[in-house]
Order: structure tokens, then C-alpha cells, then sequence
């Protein structure tokens, strides 16, 4: 996960806002809802995941690569009502020993990380046996005319120009590639717009890490 420190600072101060206006944060209390113990979120941006978290929450390891979004989270910590530390570091390579957390947070992340089949081998690494991956993301689209647009997007400028987010990026196969099962899974459009988006197609949902390291992908 690359740092872009011009899309961060218009992130925190547009796109933030208008996704929360847009009614996302219904969408962050479902993806949030009856976690535990200890959790790491990746790419945990500017901390709007925070206020939600429950309390059953002992401790969470917020991780933001950008140094400004990561200084937003850090104040924003007096918001959560669980125990928050937030540290840098990147998605594809985590700064924790294996098997450190009960669950982890992916939530519209995977589309800006630069190997997400790397930071999902990282997820795995350090979930315990039978942790859990929530995750809520936008992914590639259900019809072929808007899948030729995120592939023509996602080639040109949309990477540079959105902070290394990738439009069409197959989040449902990577999980599965990377060992974990589905227990959970909605396809949703998000938000509602009478022109289709790109970025309108989104997945929110629960997966399992193995129960034993080199298990095969969804046993």
C-alpha cells in the first residue's frame, strides 16, 4: 500500500464526508457488528471505523501507510469506545507475529493496495486459527459492458488519479486464492446513483482463515 499524500488529504475532506452523506455508516455498523478480542484493521485511513467498533472489542491495531490520514486516526481515537493503537505500516507486509488477532477489518481497502494477494497471505498469517476477515469492498462489476470500463479505467488513469484504488479488482476470488472460506457474503450497489459507477459494485461479509496453516482454499 503505496502513500498518496494529495489523495488523502482530498479523501479526508470529500470523499469521507460524502460517502457518510451517501450512507455508508450503515454499512460500517453491519460490517463491525459482534466482533471481539483483538482485532487489526488495515488501511484503517483517517479512523471513521472507530465510533463503531463494539464493545466487545478488547483491543484494536488500526494500520494506515499515509502519514497524514494516520495522524487524523490518532486524533480520532477519542472517538471509539474500544481500546485503539494505531501504527503505520503497509497491508502486504504486517508488523505483528503470527496468529496475533481473533479478527481482522478490510473495508475499502483492497481496491488500493498494491498486491492485495499479499495482503490477504498477510491477513492469514496473523488471524489465529479459525479467525475471521470482515470485509467491505468495492469489486468487480456484474455486467460485462461496466467490467470493459472498470478494465479500461483501472489500465489508465483511475490508479493514479484515486490514490492506487483499482475499480474492478476481483476481491471474492482473492479471498478464496488465499485460503479463506466464506461464512458470510452480500452483494450490494453502493451508493445509489442514477448514472452507473464504476465503484458501485461492493461486497460485505465474513470470512474464516483456516483452522490449519496450508489448508486448501475453501476447505
Amino acid at each position: 500500500m503505496k502513500t498518496h499524500p494529495v489523495f488523502a488529504r482530498f479523501y479526508a475532506k470529500f470523499a469521507g464526508p460524502g460517502l457518510a452523506k451517501a450512507g455508508i455508516t450503515e454499512h460500517r455498523r453491519r460490517l463491525l457488528a459482534g466482533l471481539s478480542g483483538e482485532v487489526v484493521e488495515i488501511g484503517a485511513g483517517n479512523g471513521l471505523n472507530f465510533p463503531h467498533y463494539p464493545a466487545g472489542v478488547e483491543r484494536l491495531l488500526a494500520v494506515e501507510p499515509e502519514p497524514h490520514l494516520r495522524g487524523m486516526a490518532e486524533r480520532n481515537i477519542r472517538a471509539a469506545s474500544v481500546p485503539v493503537e494505531v501504527v503505520g505500516g503497509r497491508a502486504e507486509r504486517l508488523p505483528f507475529p503470527d496468529a496475533s488477532f481473533d479478527a481482522a477489518v478490510a473495508c475499502l481497502t483492497l481496491c488500493s493496495v498494491a498486491d492485495p494477494h499479499a495482503a490477504l497471505a498477510e491477513l492469514s498469517r496473523i488471524l489465529r486459527p479459525e479467525g475471521e476477515l470482515r470485509f467491505f469492498e468495492h469489486v468487480r462489476a456484474d455486467s460485462p459492458a461496466m467490467r470493459r470500463v472498470q478494465r479500461g479505467l483501472d489500465a489508465t488513469c483511475w490508479p493514479l488519479l484515486m490514490g492506487g484504488c483499482h475499480t474492478g479488482r476481483d476481491t471474492g476470488s482473492a479471498l478464496a486464492a488465499a485460503g479463506f472460506t466464506l461464512t458470510a457474503c452480500e452483494r450490494l450497489s453502493f451508493p445509489r446513483t442514477r448514472v452507473p459507477s464504476p465503484t458501485a459494485t461492493h461486497l460485505l461479509g465474513a470470512a474464516v482463515r483456516p483452522a490449519e496453516r496450508g489448508a486448501a482454499p475453501g476447505a
